[in-house]
This record gives C-alpha cells, sequence and structure tokens, in this order.
C-alpha cells in the first residue's frame, strides 16, 4: 500500500518488536470503543468516504461540480456584497471592535558576523500591535481620499510593489472602495519585469516601501517615464535627491493625512460595479515575460466564497500567519477569506517566521511561537524544507528517540489511513514538533505547486492537523478545488469547490482520453465566475486561453492533465508544458520525473531537462549541503563546496543515488537521467531561477546551464 510505501526505517530487535505491536494492539483494543464514542470520528470517517463531487451528465467529458453546488454554482459570500468594497464593509460593521491586522514591533536591530565573514541582519521583535476592522477601514476611506487628491481617477491602474505587511492590505482595501485598478507585482520580480508591467499599466503612482524603493525601484525609475508619484508605507526615506525630476515621493501617512482632510464634504467617489476590475496580477511567469492577468470584483468573490466552504468553523477565533507574497494569488485569497470571516491576520515574513529563521536572533522567539496562528498557507517548498529539516533532526537523535519517533510515526500513518486519530502520540511524540509552527494550527492549506505524499503525510503526522491541497491558478482567481479536511489521501488536489465546475477534454498528444477507464483523464477546464476576464494588452493569449460554451459559460485551459477519482476528486498528473517526446518517440514529463527525486535528503532541488533531439534525460540539482559533504567523505574526497560540485566522480556517485529512487518510484528507464549537474548555488527567487512560489523557470534555467547542457548531451551515453 501507498502507507506501507512512506513508512519510516528502524533498527528494532524484531523480538521486541513483536512485544512492541503487542502492546500497541493492545492499547487500541482497549481505548477503542470510548474513542469512537466520544471523538467524533465516526462522522469524520463517513465524510471521508462520501461522494463529494458528480458530473453534470452522463456524457464523456461532462463537467463534474461538488455535490454542495450541483444545480447552481455559488458566487456571493453575503447576500448583496458583490462587490470587494461591500463585502469590507459588511465585515467591520459586524466585527467592528474586533481586531484585525496585526504587526510585531522591531525591539532591535543588529549585525551578526558570521565565521565567513558576511555579515547577516539579526532583530529582536516584540509583541504583536493590533489594528480594529473599524481602524483599517478608516485608513482606506482616508488613504483612497488622498490617492484622489494626487489624481488618481477611478478605473485607472495604481500599482503595489511592497513586501507582504498591514499597509498592503489597507493600500488594497483604499483601491477597491474608489474603484481603483491594483497592479500587483512580486517584490522578487528583476528590473526588466517590473519595467515591463509598470510601462504595460501605464501607472503613475506605486505604492513600495523604503528598502525596496532603494533596492529596486532606484535602478528602474529612469526606464518608467509616466512615473509621478512614489508612495512609502514604512516613513520617510532616508534620501531624496536621486529620483528624476518630475517624481514625487510621499509617506503613506501623509496621503492618509490629505485624504482626512479632504473627506470634509468631499462627493462620494466612484463605487465599483461586479465586473469592473480590482486587481490586475502580474503572474510570476515560469514561462517568459509576466503577464498580467484582469481579476474582476465578482471574480475575487466567487473565488473566496468557495475557498471559505472548505474550511470547517472558520471564525473569530481563529488566527492566520501572513507571510507568503500578497501578489500571489493564493495569499491574497487566504487574507481576504480571513478579513470576510472574523479573522485576526498577523503578519510575518520567511526570514522571520520560526525561532529559527535567518533574521530572527538565537534565543529570540520567531513570529509563529508569539502569534500562535491556527491557520496557515505554504507553498510546498517551504513544506519540503520543514520535513527536511525535522527529519535531519530525527538523523541526529539516539537510537532509542529515534526509533521511539519512527514507531510512533509509522503507527499514526496506519491510523490516520483507516481515518483514526492517535491523540496520545500527538501528546507525547508530536508536541515538541508541533510546537515549530506555534503548537495551536488546524488546517495547512498548501497550494502553489504539487506537494508530494511523504511531505503531505509527514505534515499530517507531525502537525497533528490535515493539510489541504488546493489547486488553481492566477487566471481562476486562485480558485479550483480543495481537499475537504477529513480527507486524508495523499496525492490528490480535491473535488471542484462550490464556485466552480470542472471538466476534462481529450490531449490526443499525450494520449490522455475523458473515456479512459477507470479513470476518465485530460486537460484540466475551470468554469465558473471565478475564471477571470483575461490577460491585459494580451488579446492573442487571452482567446488562446479562455472560451465561452454555448450557455455563456466562461472556460480557463490550464494546460494541466488531471483524472477524476470515483469520489469525484481530482489529480493532477501531467503537464502540457513539461511534456518533452525523446528522440525514439517516448514522452517524458518532467514534472514526473522531479517529483520522484525531489524529497530525497540529498536533494535540494532538482530540474529535469530532455530535447527531442537526444534519446535521453539530464538533469540539474542544487544537493543538500550536509548530505553531499558527509558523501564526499565517505567516498575520500576531499575540496570545498565547489570543487565538490564540480567533481565529475561526486556526479557519478549522486547519480547512483538518483537512479536508486527512480527505480523504487517505478519511473520508466527513459524518464532516469542518466547525466547531471551539481550546482553549488541554491535556486531562490533573487536569482530568477524560480518563481516566487518556487516553481522552477524552464527556461530561464535552460539559459544559465546551456553550457553544462552542450556538455552533457556532447556525446551520446551508452
Amino acid at each position: 500500500s501507498q502507507a506501507a510505501k512512506m513508512k519510516l526505517k528502524h533498527n528494532i530487535n524484531p523480538v521486541l518488536l513483536q512485544f512492541i505491536n503487542f502492546i500497541v494492539l493492545l492499547y487500541s483494543l482497549v481505548t477503542y470503543i470510548p474513542w469512537y464514542i466520544l471523538s467524533g470520528s465516526k462522522q469524520a470517517i463517513a465524510k471521508a468516504k462520501q461522494v463529494k463531487a458528480r458530473p453534470v451528465n452522463n456524457k464523456p467529458g461532462g463537467a463534474y461540480r461538488s455535490v454542495n453546488s450541483l444545480h447552481c454554482l455559488a458566487s456571493v459570500l453575503y447576500p448583496g456584497c458583490d462587490t470587494l468594497d461591500k463585502v469590507f464593509k459588511y465585515a467591520k460593521t459586524k466585527y467592528k471592535d474586533k481586531k484585525l491586522l496585526g504587526t510585531r514591533e522591531i525591539l532591535k536591530e543588529e549585525d551578526e558576523i558570521q565565521p565567513s565573514g558576511k555579515v547577516f541582519k539579526k532583530v529582536i521583535l516584540g509583541k504583536y500591535t493590533w489594528l480594529s476592522y473599524e481602524d483599517v477601514y478608516i485608513k482606506a476611506v482616508n488613504f483612497g481620499n488622498g490617492l484622489a487628491v494626487l489624481g488618481q481617477q477611478p478605473k485607472t491602474n495604481i500599482a503595489i510593489f511592497c513586501e507582504t505587511r498591514a499597509e498592503w492590505m489597507i493600500a488594497a482595501q483604499a483601491c477597491f472602495m474608489c474603484n481603483y485598478q491594483l497592479v500587483t507585482l512580486y517584490a522578487t520580480l528583476g528590473g526588466a519585469a517590473i519595467v515591463h508591467g509598470l510601462n504595460e499599466t501605464e501607472v503613475t503612482t506605486i505604492i513600495t516601501s523604503k528598502e525596496l524603493m532603494q533596492t529596486k525601484l532606484k535602478e528602474i525609475v529612469s526606464q518608467v517615464p509616466l512615473l509621478r508619484h512614489i508612495i512609502t508605507v514604512d516613513g520617510k526615506p532616508t534620501t531624496w535627491s536621486e529620483f528624476p525630476k518630475g517624481v514625487i515621493v510621499h509617506t503613506m501617512a501623509s496621503v492618509q493625512a490629505m485624504g482626512a482632510k479632504a473627506d470634509a464634504g468631499n462627493k462620494q467617489p466612484s463605487r465599483p460595479v461586479p465586473s469592473d476590475i480590482a486587481v490586475i496580477m502580474y503572474t510570476s511567469g515560469s514561462t517568459g515575460i509576466p503577464k498580467g492577468v484582469m481579476i474582476s470584483h465578482c471574480n475575487i468573490i466567487a473565488g473566496i466564497t468557495g475557498m471559505a466552504e472548505r474550511i470547517p468553523n472558520l471564525g473569530e477565533k481563529d488566527i492566520y500567519i501572513g507571510y507568503l507574497p500578497l501578489a500571489h494569488v493564493l495569499e491574497l485569497s487566504a487574507e481576504l477569506v480571513c478579513l470576510s470571516h472574523g479573522c485576526r491576520i498577523g503578519y510575518s515574513s520567511p526570514q522571520t517566521l520560526a525561532d529559527q529563521s535567518s533574521k530572527i536572533k538565537k534565543g529570540s522567539k520567531g513570529d509563529v511561537t508569539t502569534l500562535k496562528p491556527t491557520l496557515m498557507a505554504a507553498v510546498p517548498e517551504i513544506m519540503d524544507r520543514i520535513y527536511k529539516n525535522v527529519m535531519n533532526k530525527v538523523n541526529e537523535m539516539t537510537s532509542f528517540q529515534r526509533n521511539l519517533f519512527i514507531l510512533a510515526y509509522n503507527y499514526k500513518m496506519e491510523q490516520i489511513s483507516k481515518g483514526y486519530t492517535t491523540p496520545l502520540c500527538d501528546s507525547l511524540i508530536f508536541r515538541k514538533v508541533r510546537m515549530l509552527l506555534g503548537g495551536k494550527i488546524r488546517v495547512l492549506l498548501c497550494g502553489g505547486a504539487p506537494l508530494s505524499a511523504a511531505t503531505q503525510r509527514f505534515m499530517n503526522i507531525c502537525f497533528c492537523c490535515p493539510v489541504g491541497q488546493g489547486y488553481g491558478l492566477t487566471e481562476s482567481a486562485g480558485a479550483g478545488t480543495i481537499t475537504e479536511v477529513w480527507d486524508y489521501t495523499t496525492g490528490r488536489v480535491g473535488a471542484p469547490l462550490v464556485c466552480c465546475e470542472i471538466k476534462l477534454v481529450n490531449w490526443e498528444e499525450g494520449g490522455y482520453y475523458n473515456t479512459d477507464k477507470p479513470y476518465p483523464r485530460g486537460e484540466i477546464l475551470i468554469g465558473g465566475q471565478n475564471v477571470t476576464v483575461g490577460y491585459y494588452k494580451n488579446e492573442a493569449r487571452t482567446r488562446k486561453d479562455f472560451t465561452v460554451d454555448e450557455n455563456g459559460q466562461r472556460w480557463l485551459h490550464t494546460g494541466d492533465i488531471g483524472e477524476f477519482h470515483h469520489d469525484g476528486c481530482l489529480k493532477i498528473i501531467d503537464r502540457k508544458k513539461d511534456l518533452v517526446k525523446l528522440q525514439a518517440g517516448e514522452y517524458v514529463s518532467l514534472g514526473k520525473v522531479e517529483a520522484a527525486l525531489k524529497n530525497l535528503p540529498l536533494v535540494d532541488n532538482i530540474c529535469a531537462y530532455a530535447s527531442s533531439f537526444h534519446s535521453y534525460v539530464i538533469g540539474f540539482v542544487v544537493p543538500n549541503q550536509k548530505e553531499l559533504a558527509e558523501l564526499a567523505r565517505k567516498k575520500g574526497f576531499k575540496g570545498t563546496w565547489e570543487e565538490i560540485c564540480n567533481s565529475p566522480e561526486m556526479e557519478k556517485e549522486v547519480l547512483k543515488v538518483l537512479a536508486e529512487a527512480a527505480m523504487a518510484a517505478n519511473l520508466e528507464k527513459f524518464e532516469i537521467p542518466v547525466k547531471i549537474r551539481l550546482s553549488p548555488d541554491p535556486w531562490t527567487p533573487e536569482t530568477g531561477l524560480v518563481t516566487d512560489a518556487f516553481k522552477l523557470k524552464r527556461k530561464e534555467l535552460t539559459a544559465f546551464y546551456q553550457t553544462d547542457i552542450d556538455r552533457m548531451y556532447g556525446k551520446n551515453v551508452k
């Protein structure tokens, strides 16, 4: 079974193991009946087995809908609240004095010199200080009015280029109220991509932070001729003189002050209608130049309506930790779901998230420890990192501790796959691991890229909470599917949300058909109110990716290949763009090869590459420094980190490990990489080789490693 494959290996004496298994069996028998009656798991097991979505007709390729929206797709969160400004006004009235946005105060900043001579900035942070719903509403109204004083007109574009923080959300709400079209750009985009986004949208105002203004904007302002106003959200920048003539730098506070003055007797600003554009979101673009996706008010509302329905008992007791880029549809949607349901949002960053994070001074507390969130969203890259860190710590334990952890892990895996819970293991064995995320997480939502079954199961077990895998695109306002909290199967992304329907269309080239048995397969098309308006100033691409059927339903062609299981849950099995035909005619899915190999302790990241002019697959690997150094020591290889990575001998050793893992994952012989290049440097969004959600940018990686590709394909391998 899949659970058996994911079990951890121990080295316990077989006789002792038999005795332990007997004790566990005895414990299970004694506790089963009281647990079954008291825990409510009877209902959870029944729900897990239910059909979650059905096709609306019996024709091949018929659209699947959630059983909760078979006859009518949901599109509005609250009656009459059909635009985002109305949703916030409704929430402000309902939750008036409740806390909404929280930020930690910086008590102290200091430079820490590393043994290598590098200087790391470390911070000591205090408690979270909170703004209530009413506070945020007033700040947003004032900011919106202040922007009008600066000349911002309704239905015109304004850009935000800023880290995830309370001011981002305040600025966004101001734009939603005044019907300004918010252009979002990732804080980690390269200069050329930022210039492209700003010039294509013809913005005259950009909202940013002091740091991003100094590090990113300063170099490119001269290439954005229409720019007139820069607004910094965190006070006055130190240097003002270096900007071109005609560009004025304001602080957010000064713009709010202008708005507060202008408010007296001011005419009512132009309110949006549901079809108006709320956000032009530039995708991080794993292929080529970023595209601006036009997302209307009704698109976002439909999307968050669907998402909210999958999180049980969502409400005022919940605390969400916001640290992913708000310019990403997953984070923006998650925060808008929270804002509309009375939850608190505490802000963080990847550098300050946990006690061990890079910016947190040793001995002081990271954000999760202070905030103790109940809800959290993560991209697979972050979950994979947590998984590897914990497993490395397990490997460093004493033999007794390690075997105890492994026994508990394997026992809980068996129980979870049957739909049972393990309160004793949770409180005795996994409590410490759970505390890494604050100890109170009740739902972990994962999106942005596929999550491996091993990592998903690890998070279920060690963090003692369901891991909801979501599937959605910027083009579908982030909505598509999310697994239900009581569905503990792995490798699937759940049933369609109540706001949309999903159908599979044949893709002949890849050999996927919606008449396939046992499961219909094909390209995933998403339909519903959440499907966006299209790409900004790119009519040709819009026509290619979006279609409208005879009933007026709008469909997004995702380029992903999926299959529907008997209970109506979707599994992503391939991607059109990832499919490469080898010289001999075999098709290789690069994503499938990477998924099989990226969870190895030796691999921090991997990109598979294949060419139709050659008969084999190659790969670029970012090795785990600790694991590779240990492998080099075992093989008697001495040298610096760069020398180890550049060594043909070490490449061969890593290839052996990859080949073993590939065979274990049942990859075909032609899918296994034959040659690799070990990269001494990690791939981060700053390098431009991965997106902000850490998805591989294949085009950029190919260009970066072109000389290595030529070398690896230089002569045929027998």
